[in-house]
């Protein structure tokens, strides 16, 4: 096993750190020391990706066996990046790999900066981002003094409760137009025949008019209803992770209550 790198500046020696998918590098970009970061997803620099600066001058490695060995890590961080077998493999060689978890409140998002700065020897670092994201939060609250919005991707999705999405509207003062729990696709017809609530774009800043990828974005009722009804829109490198970019999404929605 390789020998930790310590960082300049600091008392810590971090390990070796891959990651092996987007998310991941959002996590491994924020809490590593630059020196200590041996590979990061090819998606790293990626237009989506909210540290992209910071993943300038970084290897970018595909996420295979070959490829994670020659690294040489100590740690991986996945979130959904790399299958069964690979995460095995790499146990078995004694590497340490952390998986971060679905979010469905800013508890969790707490959990998983945690988990991974613990692992990469930086928990000062991560109680630094909770911080950070906490008084993100207390200066947002209420913003939207409980006005009645739909989150809606280009796809025709939604979130309703048990989402971060959900916890995202309701950190800025928002009510969850959506009272099924989970994700759920909005209907048309309804949409339709019944004046929409405001809407909460995400990943529109990703849509292509006429692409394949997201479904209904260029229908016309759903184009009516962006057109008419939406009062933010939030970047889909805000919205792909559960880390600390939720605040910041908080933040930029609240923000556009100013004023209105």
């Amino acid at each position: 096993m390789a020998v930790a790198l310590c960082a300049p500046l600091s008392a810590q020696c971090a390990p070796r750190v891959l990651s092996l998918d987007q998310c991941a590098d959002q996590f491994v970009l924020a809490l590593s020391p630059r020196e200590a970061i041996v590979g990061l997803s090819t998606r790293a620099d990626d237009a989506d990706s909210r540290l992209r600066g910071l993943a300038v001058g970084l290897p970018k490695r595909r996420v295979d066996l070959e490829s994670a060995l020659a690294a040489r890590p100590q740690v991986v961080v996945r979130y959904w990046g790399g299958d069964p077998r690979l995460v095995s493999a790499l146990e078995a060689r004694g590497v340490r790999v952390v998986t971060v978890a679905d979010a469905r409140d800013f508890s969790d998002v707490h959990a998983n900066i945690r988990r991974v700065s613990a692992a990469l020897d930086r928990r000062a670092t991560g109680e630094a981002q909770i911080a950070r994201m906490d008084q993100r939060l207390s200066h947002a609250a209420g913003a939207w003094g409980g006005m009645r919005a739909l989150y809606l991707t280009p796809g025709g999705a939604t979130s309703g409760p048990g989402t971060l999405i959900d916890a995202i509207l309701r950190a800025a003062g928002m009510t969850n137009a959506e009272t099924r729990s989970g994700f759920q696709t909005v209907s048309l017809e309804q949409m339709a025949l019944t004046r929409p609530p405001a809407l909460v774009l995400g990943f529109f800043d990703t849509f292509q008019s006429g692409g394949d990828n997201w479904g209904v974005g260029g229908h016309r009722i759903l184009r009516t209803a962006v057109r008419d009804r939406a009062v933010a829109s939030l970047p889909g490198s805000m919205l792909g992770c559960p880390d600390a970019s939720s605040a910041a999404a908080v933040e930029l929605l609240a923000a556009k209550a100013v004023g209105r």
